[in-house]
């Protein structure tokens, strides 16, 4: 369990801190539509890594279909979590519809990017 938070720890600091920069970014671009979106998006993105983590553990040991239900219901809460930045994005011009698309899958982006970067790696470490 503790590996587990190390790992939501790890990523969603790194996914929230690039937000922050590239939104600011954007922000003093005069884009702040762009900018809030991505950021929006982002927590809305950590908010669910999150949950996700914390339901694995409430699905081992139990008999097929409660995992079944359990798993059904999880995935349905947390779909409706990320409905809510992208409806708010439609609604509301003050947020960029895309920017919150990329906000959303921001944790995504930074555990393919840390898996990529270890790869790369390896691959140096053999060829030396």
């Amino acid at each position: 369990m503790e590996s587990l938070r190390e790992t939501q720890k790890k990523y969603c600091s790194r996914a929230i801190i690039g937000a922050i920069f590239v939104g600011f970014f954007f922000i003093m671009a005069g884009q702040k539509p762009v900018g809030k979106g991505l950021i929006l998006g982002t927590v809305f993105s950590i908010v669910n890594f999150i949950i996700m983590g914390e339901m694995i553990p409430l699905r081992i040991g139990k008999s097929k279909n409660k995992t079944f239900f359990f798993s059904l219901i999880s995935i349905c809460s947390r779909y409706i979590l990320l409905a809510v930045p992208l409806i708010i994005a439609i609604k509301f011009d003050q947020y960029n519809l895309i920017s919150v698309i990329f906000g959303i899958f921001m944790v995504q982006l930074f555990i393919l990017a840390d898996h990529f970067f270890s790869f790369i790696t390896s691959i140096r470490r053999k060829q030396a």
